[in-house]
C-alpha cells in the first residue's frame, strides 16, 4: 500500500476491514469524515506493521504524523495528509487522542509482552479506545457518557482481535496476552510461540480471556446513553461483529492456531441490514 500519497478512499477500499464495513451504515457526510479517519489510522498501523519497511522509514513517518497532528507543520501532502489535516481542523479533532493513536502503533514497532492486565489494558486504550473516542465525535456523540462506552468498546474490541490473532502473532513471534494469565494457567509465552500449547491448559485460559472481554461488552452496553445510541450505529455494529466472533471461537474450542475466526457473508449482511435499518 502507498503510505504517502494515496487517498483515504484508496486506502478504505483496499483494507476490507470489519470497521471498513461497518462505515457503511452511516449518513454520508458522517460516512466521508470515517473513511478520512479510519485511513489515517490503517496508514499509522501499516508504517509500523508492513512488512519490508525499513526502520528508519517507520519512525519518519510516524514522527511526521505527529508534526501533522499537533500543527508543526503546514505541508501536508496530497491524499490522506491533506484529507486528514483538514478533518482535523474542521471537527475539531482533539490532538491528544489522535498522538495516543500514533504512541500506539509506536509500540508495535518493539513488539513486547504484558505482564499484567493492566499493562495489555493501557496498550488496547491506545491503539483500540484512542480510536473510539475520536470515532464517538465524528458519529455525532452529544453525551458525555458516551466516552465510557467508546473506551470500554475499544477494550472489548482489541481483547477480541488479540484472543482471535493468537497464532498469527506467534509466527510473528508476538504474544499480546498477559504472562500472569498464561502462568496461572499453566502456560509460558514460549508455549504459544511453539504453536503447540497444552490443549486443556490454552482451553482455560482462553475461556478466562473471553470473561474478561465480555465484561468490557457489558460495561460498554451499560454505558451508551439512549440519547446517543441511533448516532452509534456504526460502534454498535462493530460490537455486534466482535461479539459473534468471541462466540465462534468459543463454541469452536478456540483453535486460533488452525484458522481465523470470521463471520460468514450472509451473517455479516444480516448485522449490516439490522444496523442499517434498525439501529
Amino acid at each position: 500500500m502507498d503510505l504517502v500519497n494515496a487517498t483515504s478512499s484508496e486506502i478504505v477500499r483496499r483494507s476490507g476491514s470489519n470497521l471498513a464495513f461497518a462505515l457503511a451504515v452511516l449518513p454520508r457526510e458522517k460516512r466521508d469524515d470515517m473513511r478520512v479517519f479510519y485511513a489515517f489510522c490503517r496508514v499509522a498501523d501499516d508504517l509500523a506493521d508492513e512488512p519490508g519497511l525499513s526502520d528508519e522509514f517507520r519512525i519518519e513517518g510516524l514522527a511526521r504524523w505527529r508534526r501533522l497532528i499537533r500543527g508543526e507543520s503546514s505541508d501536508p501532502r496530497p491524499g490522506i495528509e491533506a484529507e486528514m489535516v483538514q478533518l482535523q481542523s474542521r471537527r475539531k479533532l482533539d490532538a491528544g487522542e489522535l498522538e495516543a493513536i500514533i504512541d500506539g502503533v509506536e509500540k508495535d514497532l518493539n513488539p513486547q509482552t504484558f505482564e499484567t492486565k493492566e499493562d495489555l489494558m493501557a496498550y488496547c486504550y491506545l491503539v483500540a479506545s484512542a480510536v473510539g473516542l475520536v470515532s464517538i465525535r465524528l458519529f455525532g456523540s452529544q453525551e458525555p457518557a458516551s466516552k465510557s462506552y467508546a473506551e470500554q468498546l475499544g477494550y472489548a474490541l482489541q481483547w477480541t482481535n488479540i484472543m482471535r490473532d493468537v497464532g498469527e502473532d506467534a509466527e510473528e513471534g508476538r504474544v499480546f496476552l498477559p504472562i500472569e494469565d498464561l502462568a496461572r494457567f499453566g502456560l509460558s509465552k514460549e508455549d504459544l510461540l511453539e504453536g503447540k500449547p497444552d490443549k486443556a491448559c490454552f482451553q482455560r485460559l482462553m475461556k478466562h480471556e473471553t470473561g474478561v472481554a465480555r465484561d468490557f461488552y457489558k460495561k460498554a452496553v451499560k454505558a451508551l446513553p439512549e440519547e446517543d445510541r441511533k448516532s452509534m450505529r456504526s460502534a454498535e455494529l462493530m460490537r455486534r461483529i466482535y461479539s459473534r466472533i468471541l462466540d465462534e471461537m468459543e463454541a469452536d474450542g478456540y483453535a486460533v492456531f488452525k484458522k481465523r475466526y470470521k463471520l460468514s457473508k450472509p451473517r455479516m449482511i444480516s448485522e449490516f441490514l439490522k444496523a442499517k435499518f434498525f439501529g
